[in-house]
């Protein structure tokens, strides 16, 4: 409307339009007029070309509508997909590759090559030198401590007290099982591990007695915890135990260390360390009830793979409803799975995910490896690696969460698949159940004599299992552990090839294979990696 006035004015000069002057001028108006009009329509026609490029060029674009809203109903927005990786997408690709695995038979020696070991790469057991009872000196005095956690977080407790005792010179008494509100069981030493076996392996290193002398106790009013408790730090050094402990120790003839969970640093004296080795691999030995069950349950899954030669997998399986929540990953479950999740979250944790200014992604949890594996997802790499369906697996872990949903695909993909529940009968079961330690301690030991076993999101189990089998098996771990910022990248690719698919897991499998013998470094544990501190490596023949 405005342009318009402007030209109009123009036209309105009177007599001058009729001169050939004023012809030239209307001309040069006319012109102007229709140049302009040509130039609104390239300003309102380029930004669609520009995007159109865009949309050809730049590749993975989505489009979506925006749910209707009262000022952008039915608007189309464009959205950017996800970085690869980001989205649980693992049920679509396993549709695409299913025909495939079946159609895959050339894996029957899979489980006889998937570890390679020179001679000259073998380790075996060294312990430390053994001391007559006569030869160790008058005791300091009694120290007390309390483990909490669950099995592992217990055992590595136990070995670092006898390793604190032994620095101090100290008598150390059965240590005490914390109530966990997280674990709750109520199981005590002698329940998990064989407390006459655990005294006299350690006899000639370490004095232990059960429990505290009755006339050492009448000095505290005959109440434990009128005992002087020292708060000791995470990871405290030797200097710290015999600067600040010993003193008191001296003093009071008694002290309490609780709770006492990783409070010994990892790199210490050799003879501290070799003590710390004797504890964890060879005096900690289950209780007679539990190794007398797990025993039959390996040879139970020993003649289940006959197929084999004996040989079986063992996964460790972190599938839990408390670890799907405490992880923050998002699944295919939907709304239902998102309710869930939150009533878990804060049935657990009260509201530390919902703190002002916490940011939670779980796009960016799957792309840096934080989401535990499903069960499909851990079926899925061990058939890339060349497991096939005649394989015997067993899995340990908790109470799956959607069990039904979740543990059919991993079935499917290996039907020979056992759990404590199916490999044990109710009646044996029993007597452990409502003792998470307890049952934790059978899934140790199968997975300890398993020729491979698979660690899926870390933890205590994993860590102190793959020391035990570095122990067991010449050094080498014989774990699948798996790099998942790798892996997800597979899982979120429904194109990709079976072969492809293949060799990216059997990079994985070599990838382990590789980090099978490992050495420790001086921030790490000897739980984990028990060379050069536990073993020594084994002369060529």
């Amino acid at each position: 409307m405005h342009g318009r006035r402007r030209l109009g004015d123009g036209h309105g000069c009177g007599a001058a339009a009729s001169s050939p002057r004023g012809a030239r001028r209307g001309k040069l108006v006319r012109w102007a007029a229709a140049a302009a009009s040509r130039r609104r329509g390239a300003l309102l026609v380029t930004p669609l070309l520009y995007l159109a490029l865009m949309l050809v060029m730049v590749g993975r674009w989505e489009w979506d509508l925006e749910p209707p809203v009262p000022v952008r109903v039915g608007v189309t927005i464009l959205r950017r997909a996800p970085p690869p990786g980001s989205v649980y997408r693992s049920p679509r690709l396993f549709h695409e590759l299913w025909a495939f695995m079946q159609a895959d038979v050339n894996h029957s020696s899979a489980l006889m090559t998937a570890w390679h070991q020179k001679a000259t790469q073998k380790w075996k057991p060294r312990l430390p030198k053994r001391l007559l009872q006569a030869e160790l000196p008058p005791s300091n005095g009694y120290l007390i401590i309390e483990a909490n956690g669950g099995l592992n977080q217990q055992r590595m407790s136990i070995c670092d007290a006898v390793a604190v005792a032994g620095l101090l010179n100290a008598t150390l008494v059965i240590p005490i099982f914390h109530f966990n509100s997280v674990w709750r069981d109520s199981s005590k030493f002698e329940d998990i591990f064989d407390e006459e076996y655990f005294t006299e392996t350690l006899k000639n290193h370490v004095r232990v007695v059960k429990e505290l002398p009755p006339e050492i106790l009448q000095r505290f009013d005959n109440n434990i915890s009128n005992i002087l408790n020292l708060r000791s730090k995470a990871l405290s050094s030797k200097t710290y135990y015999l600067q600040k402990v010993l003193p008191k120790l001296l003093e009071l003839g008694a002290v309490r260390i609780a709770p006492f969970s990783n409070r010994l640093a990892h790199s210490v004296p050799s003879s501290i360390q070799g003590v710390r080795c004797l504890t964890n691999y060879e005096a900690l030995r289950f209780s007679k009830p539990i190794r007398s069950l797990a025993e039959r349950m390996v040879h139970r899954m020993v003649n289940n793979s006959s197929i084999n030669g004996g040989k079986y997998i063992s996964v460790h399986l972190r599938f839990e409803e408390d670890m799907v929540a405490f992880s923050c990953c998002t699944y295919d479950g939907g709304q239902q799975e998102k309710n869930e999740m939150d009533k878990a979250r804060e049935r657990s944790w009260r509201g530390k995910f919902r703190r002002p200014g916490r940011v939670i992604s779980p796009e960016a949890n799957r792309r840096n490896g934080k989401c535990p594996l499903t069960p499909l997802e851990v079926g899925m790499m061990l058939r890339g690696m060349g497991f096939g369906n005649t394989t015997s697996v067993y899995v340990a872990s908790g109470k799956i969460y959607n069990a039904e949903k979740y543990m059919a695909p991993l079935r499917q993909l290996f039907p020979l698949l056992e759990t404590k529940e199916t490999l044990a009968s109710a009646d044996e079961l029993a007597p452990f159940k409502g003792h998470s330690s307890q049952l934790a301690a059978l899934d140790y030991t199968v997975c300890a004599h398993s020729e491979v076993f698979v660690t899926t999101q870390g933890g205590n189990f994993p860590h102190f299992l793959m020391g035990h089998r570095r122990y067991l098996n010449e050094g080498h771990s014989k774990t699948i552990n798996p790099d998942k910022k790798k892996l997800v990248l597979s899982f979120d690719n429904p194109n990709i090839r079976w072969d492809k698919f293949k060799r990216n897991m059997q990079e994985v499998l070599h990838h382990s294979d590789l980090k099978g013998i490992t050495l420790r470094k001086p921030d790490a544990s000897l739980y984990t990696f028990p060379m050069p501190d536990c073993m020594c490596q084994q002369a060529e023949a």
